[in-house]
């Protein structure tokens, strides 16, 4: 039987260190990265997703950058399709890739193809949700119309994660079947998975967090911001709930000081990294190595030569 191609990937809590390892081993095998963040696949969003520099996707080919405009919506789903035609190609000009990210979901998309991403979106019935959202009790009422279809779901997942609640109504509502009762039914991935994440310990990877959200704001982020609601970028839209774009907003308008702003960054930041490192745990492929070790560069590249050279 023909060996599946390996992917490597390289994940773990934001503000970890993943991307520097990842572009230092990219340059040194020649390999090429997808990138495996929800956030930087919109043009025009640099400074508060912490895309790689001009510089760095000149030296090394990234690749799921800047794929979307800011106004549009972006599935699991469409994520997957996406990047699995990005590896095939990639291999076809005799390369190899190693994905670097932190979003848990498009992770376990491509390790684990997912039914959920077979519900094909209900753009309608969306809006209608986003609408209703965005009334004084609108978080409220989503609760209750998710508890009718799902109320195993509705208890997992926070009141403000919007997103995921929507597409939980909208895939209960379209099947009939309860978001968390979906069949497993999964096809068989075409890719042999390695998986690697960075770890640190939680103390340190805060003050990291923290002054990572001061020099977004050196770097300009309220500008970056700014000048995506000018060029009529809907506040609402998904792209505007990243970290660090959704408080700027406030700030824009008068309602939030800078310091205000700053914080509220800094805590969503580390409560986001505490939610990866959560998710990440149900993921029995991934083996973690100490970031803040000064072999940690080296741990990784035997987990990944390591588990391609057992088969030869």
């Amino acid at each position: 039987m023909e060996r599946k191609p390996i992917c490597r990937v390289l994940t773990g809590p934001t503000a970890s260190g993943k991307s520097d390892l990842a572009f230092r081993m990219a340059k040194a095998h020649g390999w090429e990265i997808i990138c495996m963040d929800s956030m930087q696949i919109y043009r025009g969003m640099d400074i508060g997703t912490a895309k790689p520099t001009k510089a760095e996707q000149k030296a090394v080919p990234h690749h799921l950058l800047d794929i979307c405009d800011p106004q549009e919506t972006y599935s699991v789903s469409a994520y997957v399709k996406d990047a699995e035609k990005t590896v095939k190609e990639i291999a076809s000009r005799g390369r190899e890739a190693i994905f670097v990210g932190g979003t848990g979901l498009y992770l376990e998309g491509l390790v684990r193809s997912m039914s959920l991403g077979n519900v094909p979106a209900n753009e309608k019935l969306r809006a209608e949700l986003r609408v209703l959202a965005d009334l004084p009790d609108g978080r409220e009422q989503i609760d209750s119309r998710l508890r009718r279809s799902d109320p195993a779901t509705a208890d997992k997942l926070p009141l403000n994660d919007l997103r995921r609640r929507i597409r939980a109504i909208e895939v209960s509502e379209t099947t009939g079947i309860p978001f968390s009762e979906q069949p497993g039914c999964v096809t068989e991935s075409p890719f042999e998975w390695i998986v690697v994440s960075t770890a640190m310990e939680r103390e340190h990877l805060y003050g990291r967090i923290n002054r990572r959200a001061d020099q977004m704001l050196e770097a300009g982020l309220a500008d970056e911001v700014k000048q995506l609601l000018e060029t009529g970028v809907p506040e609402n839209a998904q792209s505007m709930q990243a970290i660090g774009y959704k408080e700027m907003v406030p700030y824009l308008h008068g309602e939030y000081s800078m310091e205000k702003a700053a914080e509220e960054i800094r805590t969503r930041t580390r409560h986001y990294a505490k939610r990866q490192m959560t998710y990440l745990k149900r993921l029995e492929e991934i083996r973690y190595v100490d970031t803040e070790n000064e072999t940690a560069y080296e741990q990784i590249e035997e987990i990944f030569y390591g588990k391609r050279d057992e088969g030869k």
